[in-house]
Protein backbone atom coordinates (compact mmCIF):
# COMPACT_ATOMS: atom_id res chain seq x y z
CA UNK A 1 0.00 0.00 0.00
CA UNK A 2 1.43 3.37 -0.99
CA UNK A 3 1.76 6.36 1.32
CA UNK A 4 -0.93 8.13 -0.74
CA UNK A 5 -3.35 5.25 -0.23
CA UNK A 6 -2.72 5.25 3.53
CA UNK A 7 -3.30 9.01 3.69
CA UNK A 8 -6.58 8.80 1.73
CA UNK A 9 -7.85 5.98 3.95
CA UNK A 10 -6.82 7.98 7.02
CA UNK A 11 -8.78 11.06 5.90
CA UNK A 12 -11.82 9.02 4.84
CA UNK A 13 -11.97 7.21 8.19
CA UNK A 14 -11.72 10.46 10.13
CA UNK A 15 -14.42 12.13 8.00
CA UNK A 16 -16.80 9.21 8.45
CA UNK A 17 -16.38 9.24 12.24
CA UNK A 18 -16.94 12.99 12.48
CA UNK A 19 -20.01 13.00 10.21
CA UNK A 20 -21.77 10.01 11.72
CA UNK A 21 -21.28 11.03 15.35
CA UNK A 22 -21.47 14.82 15.26
CA UNK A 23 -24.04 14.91 18.07
CA UNK A 24 -21.84 13.21 20.67
CA UNK A 25 -21.24 15.06 23.96
CA UNK A 26 -18.07 17.04 24.68
CA UNK A 27 -15.25 16.19 27.06
CA UNK A 28 -15.44 12.40 27.12
CA UNK A 29 -12.29 10.59 28.34
CA UNK A 30 -10.69 13.97 28.99
CA UNK A 31 -8.09 12.41 31.31
CA UNK A 32 -6.31 11.28 28.14
CA UNK A 33 -5.96 14.93 27.07
CA UNK A 34 -3.94 15.91 30.14
CA UNK A 35 -0.76 14.55 28.59
CA UNK A 36 2.16 12.62 30.05
CA UNK A 37 5.81 13.32 30.78
CA UNK A 38 7.19 16.47 32.41
CA UNK A 39 9.14 17.37 29.26
CA UNK A 40 6.00 17.64 27.13
CA UNK A 41 3.95 19.27 29.87
CA UNK A 42 6.61 21.93 30.41
CA UNK A 43 6.27 22.70 26.68
CA UNK A 44 2.47 22.99 27.00
CA UNK A 45 1.98 19.74 25.08
CA UNK A 46 3.38 21.17 21.83
CA UNK A 47 5.34 18.02 20.97
CA UNK A 48 3.34 16.14 18.31
CA UNK A 49 6.05 16.81 15.70
CA UNK A 50 9.18 16.44 17.87
CA UNK A 51 8.43 13.73 20.46
CA UNK A 52 10.76 10.76 19.99
CA UNK A 53 10.88 8.84 23.26
CA UNK A 54 8.69 6.38 25.16
CA UNK A 55 6.10 9.07 25.94
CA UNK A 56 5.32 9.11 22.19
CA UNK A 57 2.79 6.38 22.92
CA UNK A 58 0.52 9.06 24.40
CA UNK A 59 1.44 12.07 22.22
CA UNK A 60 2.13 10.56 18.78
CA UNK A 61 2.99 6.85 18.44
CA UNK A 62 4.99 7.58 15.28
CA UNK A 63 7.70 9.05 17.54
CA UNK A 64 8.50 5.64 19.06
CA UNK A 65 10.71 4.99 16.02
CA UNK A 66 13.02 7.72 17.29
CA UNK A 67 14.11 5.72 20.34
CA UNK A 68 17.85 5.02 20.08
CA UNK A 69 18.21 2.38 22.80
CA UNK A 70 17.00 -1.23 22.69
CA UNK A 71 14.59 -0.58 25.55
CA UNK A 72 13.27 2.58 27.15
CA UNK A 73 11.23 2.88 30.34
CA UNK A 74 9.32 6.06 31.23
CA UNK A 75 7.29 6.89 34.32
CA UNK A 76 5.52 9.94 35.73
CA UNK A 77 3.73 10.90 38.92
CA UNK A 78 1.77 14.07 39.54
CA UNK A 79 -0.53 15.26 42.32
CA UNK A 80 -3.16 17.56 40.91
CA UNK A 81 -5.63 20.05 42.37
CA UNK A 82 -3.60 20.58 45.55
CA UNK A 83 -3.00 16.84 45.95
CA UNK A 84 -6.65 15.81 45.74
CA UNK A 85 -6.12 13.70 42.62
CA UNK A 86 -3.22 11.55 41.42
CA UNK A 87 -2.06 11.13 37.85
CA UNK A 88 0.35 8.30 37.04
CA UNK A 89 1.85 7.00 33.83
CA UNK A 90 4.29 4.23 32.92
CA UNK A 91 5.41 2.81 29.59
CA UNK A 92 7.81 0.21 28.29
CA UNK A 93 9.04 0.77 24.73
CA UNK A 94 11.31 -1.55 22.75
CA UNK A 95 12.85 -1.65 19.29
CA UNK A 96 11.69 -4.71 17.36
CA UNK A 97 14.32 -4.05 14.68
CA UNK A 98 15.91 -1.05 12.94
CA UNK A 99 12.56 0.18 11.61
CA UNK A 100 9.86 -0.99 14.01
CA UNK A 101 9.11 -0.20 17.66
CA UNK A 102 6.53 -1.44 20.15
CA UNK A 103 5.31 -0.01 23.46
CA UNK A 104 2.98 -0.93 26.31
CA UNK A 105 1.58 1.84 28.52
CA UNK A 106 -0.76 2.39 31.43
CA UNK A 107 -2.33 5.66 32.57
CA UNK A 108 -4.27 6.21 35.80
CA UNK A 109 -6.06 9.36 36.89
CA UNK A 110 -7.86 8.95 40.17
CA UNK A 111 -9.18 10.44 43.38
CA UNK A 112 -8.93 8.09 46.36
CA UNK A 113 -10.34 7.90 49.88
CA UNK A 114 -13.67 9.56 49.07
CA UNK A 115 -16.06 9.13 52.04
CA UNK A 116 -19.16 7.07 51.30
CA UNK A 117 -21.89 8.46 53.58
CA UNK A 118 -24.87 6.60 52.10
CA UNK A 119 -25.26 4.57 55.30
CA UNK A 120 -24.25 7.32 57.71
CA UNK A 121 -27.81 7.76 59.01
CA UNK A 122 -29.77 4.63 59.87
CA UNK A 123 -33.52 4.06 59.57
CA UNK A 124 -34.08 5.66 63.00
CA UNK A 125 -32.25 8.83 62.08
CA UNK A 126 -29.21 8.00 64.19
CA UNK A 127 -25.82 9.06 62.85
CA UNK A 128 -23.28 6.23 62.97
CA UNK A 129 -19.81 7.33 61.84
CA UNK A 130 -18.58 3.74 61.89
CA UNK A 131 -20.70 3.15 58.77
CA UNK A 132 -18.59 5.54 56.68
CA UNK A 133 -16.55 3.72 54.06
CA UNK A 134 -14.20 5.11 51.44
CA UNK A 135 -14.01 4.50 47.71
CA UNK A 136 -12.02 5.65 44.68
CA UNK A 137 -13.02 7.20 41.38
CA UNK A 138 -10.41 6.36 38.76
CA UNK A 139 -9.89 6.32 35.02
CA UNK A 140 -7.48 3.85 33.42
CA UNK A 141 -6.09 3.52 29.91
CA UNK A 142 -4.05 0.58 28.62
CA UNK A 143 -2.22 1.26 25.34
CA UNK A 144 -0.43 -0.99 22.88
CA UNK A 145 1.54 1.18 20.44
CA UNK A 146 3.34 0.39 17.21
CA UNK A 147 5.60 2.54 15.07
CA UNK A 148 7.44 2.04 11.79
CA UNK A 149 9.92 4.02 9.71
CA UNK A 150 8.59 4.49 6.19
CA UNK A 151 10.64 3.86 3.03
CA UNK A 152 9.96 7.55 2.32
CA UNK A 153 12.92 9.41 3.79
CA UNK A 154 12.01 11.37 6.93
CA UNK A 155 8.56 9.80 7.34
CA UNK A 156 7.45 7.53 10.17
CA UNK A 157 4.00 6.48 11.27
CA UNK A 158 2.31 4.54 14.06
CA UNK A 159 -0.86 3.77 15.97
CA UNK A 160 -2.38 2.92 19.32
CA UNK A 161 -4.93 0.35 20.32
CA UNK A 162 -6.33 1.36 23.70
CA UNK A 163 -8.62 -0.10 26.30
CA UNK A 164 -10.38 2.35 28.62
CA UNK A 165 -11.65 1.42 32.08
CA UNK A 166 -13.45 3.93 34.27
CA UNK A 167 -14.64 3.11 37.75
CA UNK A 168 -16.60 4.92 40.47
CA UNK A 169 -16.19 2.68 43.50
CA UNK A 170 -18.61 -0.24 43.38
CA UNK A 171 -21.38 2.00 42.04
CA UNK A 172 -20.52 2.14 38.34
CA UNK A 173 -17.92 1.20 35.79
CA UNK A 174 -17.28 1.50 32.08
CA UNK A 175 -15.20 -0.30 29.47
CA UNK A 176 -14.19 1.20 26.16
CA UNK A 177 -11.97 0.56 23.17
CA UNK A 178 -10.44 2.88 20.58
CA UNK A 179 -7.64 3.62 18.12
CA UNK A 180 -5.22 6.48 17.47
CA UNK A 181 -3.13 7.07 14.36
CA UNK A 182 -0.12 9.35 13.97
CA UNK A 183 2.67 10.34 11.62
CA UNK A 184 5.80 12.49 11.68
CA UNK A 185 7.93 13.92 8.90
CA UNK A 186 11.30 15.64 9.22
CA UNK A 187 13.21 17.58 6.59
CA UNK A 188 16.44 19.37 7.44
CA UNK A 189 15.66 21.48 10.56
CA UNK A 190 11.88 21.28 10.15
CA UNK A 191 9.58 18.84 11.94
CA UNK A 192 5.94 18.08 11.14
CA UNK A 193 3.44 15.85 12.89
CA UNK A 194 -0.19 14.78 12.82
CA UNK A 195 -2.10 12.85 15.46
CA UNK A 196 -5.67 11.59 15.07
CA UNK A 197 -7.01 10.54 18.44
CA UNK A 198 -10.01 8.19 18.68
CA UNK A 199 -9.99 7.86 14.92
CA UNK A 200 -13.01 5.54 14.81
CA UNK A 201 -14.57 7.22 17.87
CA UNK A 202 -14.18 5.54 21.25
CA UNK A 203 -17.21 4.00 22.95
CA UNK A 204 -17.44 3.63 26.74
CA UNK A 205 -20.20 1.28 27.88
CA UNK A 206 -21.34 2.28 31.39
CA UNK A 207 -23.10 -0.07 33.83
CA UNK A 208 -24.32 0.80 37.33
CA UNK A 209 -25.01 -1.18 40.51
CA UNK A 210 -28.10 0.86 41.30
CA UNK A 211 -29.13 -1.38 44.19
CA UNK A 212 -26.28 0.17 46.19
CA UNK A 213 -27.71 3.70 46.09
CA UNK A 214 -31.20 3.59 44.53
CA UNK A 215 -33.08 3.91 47.83
CA UNK A 216 -31.00 6.85 49.06
CA UNK A 217 -31.13 8.62 45.70
CA UNK A 218 -34.91 8.23 45.56
CA UNK A 219 -35.34 9.74 49.03
CA UNK A 220 -33.09 12.70 48.26
CA UNK A 221 -34.54 13.41 44.82
CA UNK A 222 -31.37 12.56 42.91
CA UNK A 223 -31.56 11.15 39.41
CA UNK A 224 -30.78 7.45 39.21
CA UNK A 225 -28.30 6.80 36.39
CA UNK A 226 -29.04 4.24 33.70
CA UNK A 227 -26.72 1.99 31.75
CA UNK A 228 -25.56 3.95 28.73
CA UNK A 229 -22.85 4.43 26.11
CA UNK A 230 -20.49 7.40 26.11
CA UNK A 231 -18.85 8.42 22.83
CA UNK A 232 -15.50 10.16 22.36
CA UNK A 233 -15.29 11.88 18.98
CA UNK A 234 -12.05 12.11 16.98
CA UNK A 235 -9.59 14.92 17.63
CA UNK A 236 -7.02 15.97 15.06
CA UNK A 237 -3.73 17.55 16.19
CA UNK A 238 -1.37 19.18 13.70
CA UNK A 239 2.16 20.17 14.66
CA UNK A 240 5.07 22.02 13.07
CA UNK A 241 8.43 22.75 14.65
CA UNK A 242 11.96 23.88 13.97
CA UNK A 243 15.22 22.96 15.69
CA UNK A 244 18.35 25.08 15.37
CA UNK A 245 21.84 24.58 16.74
CA UNK A 246 22.78 28.09 17.86
CA UNK A 247 26.38 26.99 18.44
CA UNK A 248 28.26 23.80 19.21
CA UNK A 249 26.50 23.33 22.56
CA UNK A 250 23.26 25.33 22.54
CA UNK A 251 20.16 24.24 20.64
CA UNK A 252 16.70 25.75 20.37
CA UNK A 253 13.53 23.80 19.53
CA UNK A 254 10.21 25.56 18.92
CA UNK A 255 6.87 23.97 18.01
CA UNK A 256 3.25 25.00 17.57
CA UNK A 257 0.34 22.55 17.72
CA UNK A 258 -3.26 23.04 16.61
CA UNK A 259 -5.83 20.87 18.41
CA UNK A 260 -8.90 20.53 16.20
CA UNK A 261 -12.12 19.26 17.79
CA UNK A 262 -15.36 18.49 15.97
CA UNK A 263 -18.01 18.53 18.71
CA UNK A 264 -19.20 22.12 18.38
CA UNK A 265 -18.01 25.40 19.81
CA UNK A 266 -15.50 25.37 22.66
CA UNK A 267 -14.05 28.29 24.57
CA UNK A 268 -10.76 28.33 22.64
CA UNK A 269 -9.00 30.88 20.45
CA UNK A 270 -10.76 29.79 17.24
CA UNK A 271 -14.31 28.75 18.13
CA UNK A 272 -16.75 27.62 15.47
CA UNK A 273 -19.47 25.04 14.95
CA UNK A 274 -18.77 22.20 14.48
CA UNK A 275 -14.95 22.68 14.51
CA UNK A 276 -12.87 24.56 17.06
CA UNK A 277 -9.09 25.07 17.01
CA UNK A 278 -6.97 25.34 20.15
CA UNK A 279 -3.34 26.41 19.50
CA UNK A 280 -0.50 25.86 21.95
CA UNK A 281 3.18 26.69 21.68
CA UNK A 282 6.29 25.25 23.31
CA UNK A 283 10.04 25.72 23.23
CA UNK A 284 13.09 23.92 24.58
CA UNK A 285 16.55 25.39 25.05
CA UNK A 286 19.24 22.74 25.39
CA UNK A 287 22.85 22.93 26.49
CA UNK A 288 25.25 20.17 25.48
CA UNK A 289 22.45 17.56 25.39
CA UNK A 290 22.70 17.72 29.19
CA UNK A 291 20.50 20.51 30.61
CA UNK A 292 17.19 21.67 29.12
CA UNK A 293 14.99 24.67 29.92
CA UNK A 294 11.40 24.58 28.64
CA UNK A 295 8.38 26.80 28.42
CA UNK A 296 5.10 27.18 26.64
CA UNK A 297 1.58 28.60 26.58
CA UNK A 298 -1.77 26.85 26.21
CA UNK A 299 -5.46 27.20 27.11
CA UNK A 300 -5.83 30.47 25.21
CA UNK A 301 -9.38 31.59 26.02
CA UNK A 302 -11.64 34.58 25.81
CA UNK A 303 -13.32 35.66 29.03
CA UNK A 304 -15.96 38.26 29.76
CA UNK A 305 -15.04 40.86 32.36
CA UNK A 306 -17.42 42.39 34.89
CA UNK A 307 -17.78 45.54 32.78
CA UNK A 308 -18.94 43.46 29.82
CA UNK A 309 -15.70 43.69 27.86
CA UNK A 310 -13.85 40.62 26.58
CA UNK A 311 -10.21 39.80 27.21
CA UNK A 312 -7.91 36.99 26.18
CA UNK A 313 -6.11 34.92 28.80
CA UNK A 314 -3.65 32.04 28.53
CA UNK A 315 -1.83 29.54 30.72
CA UNK A 316 1.98 29.58 30.88
CA UNK A 317 3.98 26.46 31.75
CA UNK A 318 7.66 25.89 32.44
CA UNK A 319 10.05 23.05 33.11
CA UNK A 320 13.63 21.83 33.29
CA UNK A 321 15.35 18.57 32.46
CA UNK A 322 18.69 16.89 33.07
CA UNK A 323 20.16 13.98 31.14
CA UNK A 324 22.56 11.87 33.20
CA UNK A 325 23.88 9.22 30.86
CA UNK A 326 21.04 6.81 30.21
CA UNK A 327 18.75 8.45 32.80
CA UNK A 328 16.71 11.58 32.08
CA UNK A 329 14.98 13.47 34.89
CA UNK A 330 12.34 16.06 33.98
CA UNK A 331 10.26 18.52 35.99
CA UNK A 332 7.34 20.74 34.98
CA UNK A 333 5.30 23.38 36.74
CA UNK A 334 1.92 23.30 35.06
CA UNK A 335 -1.72 24.14 35.64
CA UNK A 336 -4.12 21.33 34.75
CA UNK A 337 -7.84 21.75 34.39
CA UNK A 338 -8.42 25.40 35.24
CA UNK A 339 -7.35 28.99 34.67
CA UNK A 340 -6.83 29.57 38.38
CA UNK A 341 -3.40 29.89 39.99
CA UNK A 342 -3.45 26.25 41.12
CA UNK A 343 -0.25 24.85 39.65
CA UNK A 344 1.01 21.30 40.01
CA UNK A 345 4.51 19.85 40.24
CA UNK A 346 5.11 17.09 37.71
CA UNK A 347 8.12 14.75 37.77
CA UNK A 348 9.04 12.09 35.25
CA UNK A 349 11.92 9.74 34.49
CA UNK A 350 13.21 8.02 31.36
CA UNK A 351 15.74 5.21 31.39
CA UNK A 352 17.51 3.77 28.34
CA UNK A 353 18.54 0.11 28.51
CA UNK A 354 20.78 -1.52 25.91
CA UNK A 355 21.09 -5.25 25.45
CA UNK A 356 24.40 -6.85 26.31
CA UNK A 357 26.38 -8.18 23.39
CA UNK A 358 27.19 -11.89 23.32
CA UNK A 359 30.86 -11.15 24.01
CA UNK A 360 30.06 -9.40 27.31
Amino acid sequence: MTVKSVLLAFIALLSFSITSLSQAPKFSNEFLSIGVGARAMGMSGAVVANVNDATSAAWNPAGLSGIKSDLQIAAMHAELFAGISKFDYATLATKMDDKRSLAFSIIRFGTDDIPNTLDLIDANGVIDYSKIRSFSVADYAFLVSYSKISPVEGLRYGGNAKIIHRKAGDFGKAWGFGFDLGAQYSSSDWLFGVMAKDITSTFNAWSYQTELFEETFAKTGNEIPKNSTEITLPKLILGAGNKQNLNEKISLLMEINLDMTFDGQRNVLISNDPMSVDPHIGLELGYGDFVFIRGGIQNIQKVKEQDGSTSTIFQPNMGVGVKLGRLSVDYALTNIGSQETLYSNVFSLRLDVNKRSKSE
